[in-house]
Parts: C-alpha cells; structure tokens; sequence
C-alpha cells in the first residue's frame, strides 16, 4: 500500500497516527534535518493541515513538503532568478504528486463535496477515518520526496 517508504516517511507515518496533521507529519518528521527544533516544526507548521486550517484547499502534506523545498532551495533575495528556482521546484514537486494523486486538493483527494467546512474541528481519528482516506499515502510519499530533496537525491 505504502511504496515509496523511507526513515522520513515512518517518522512521518508516526507523527500522523499520533493525531498530528499532514502538513505537521511530513514537516516535523525533517524538523532536526532542516535545524528545526520537533517543537518548531510542529508550531510552525500547525496551520497548513487539511488543506490549510480545514478548509480543504491545497494537500497538507504537500504543503509540509513545500517548507522543506524551501529549506532546501528557497530565496534568500528577491530576484526573479532566484524566486524562479524555488518555483520551477514546487511545479515539478507538485507534477509529481498530481502523478501519483491526481490532484493536489485535499478536498478532491477526499471526494468531498464544494460547500465549505463548517467546522474548524478536526474529524476523529479511528480505523474508519483512516481507511476511507488517502492520507497516510500523501503523508509517506511527500516525506519521502522531502527526504530525497533533503538528501540531494531529487
């Protein structure tokens, strides 16, 4: 079911059982390799998950990858050249995953439908929750491409 595990993807897989969101699962479980302290990341991070603040817009745990692109190849000034590094990744990062999910939309990823969350409250974590999702296989494979990105692999 999980193919694309790594060291990151386990971590992250760990952090997710353990209730934390996508964007914190993939993020915190690079936290030390991006001079991140676990505290940090999962702070920093809290906000993306569910498609950012449960509002069902783009995938959580790519959004988690993306801060890692961004430790990895990010621009430290404000010129077109190097803006354009940063973004030419997030596309190709972003192909990649609509390869593999067909969508970035963490409400199109859930078969939901277009009214918005009422609720800001997260669903319950149970057996059901997870088997009616893709998220366990979002949240190992943006770990993984994070880890590769980490690792100059990608």
């Amino acid at each position: 079911m999980l193919g694309c595990m790594n060291e990151a993807s386990t971590k992250a897989l760990d952090y997710f059982h353990r209730g934390f969101n996508c964007a914190q699962s993939v993020f915190a479980a690079l936290a030390d390799q991006v001079g991140m302290s676990e505290r940090d990341a999962l702070l920093f991070s809290s906000a993306f998950g569910a498609g950012l603040g449960r509002m069902r817009g783009t995938c959580g745990a790519f959004s988690g990858l993306c801060m890692v692109a961004g430790f990895c190849k990010g621009n430290l000034s404000g010129t077109p050249e190097e803006k354009e590094i940063i973004f030419s990744l997030t596309r190709k990062l972003a192909d990649d995953f609509k390869a593999e999910f067909g969508t970035l939309s963490c409400r199109e990823l859930l078969h939901l439908d277009e009214e918005m969350e009422d609720s800001a409250r997260p669903s319950d974590r149970t057996a059901a929750y997870y088997a009616a999702r893709p998220c366990e296989r979002c949240v190992a494979f943006c770990a993984a491409k994070a880890q590769d990105l980490i690792s100059g692999n990608l």
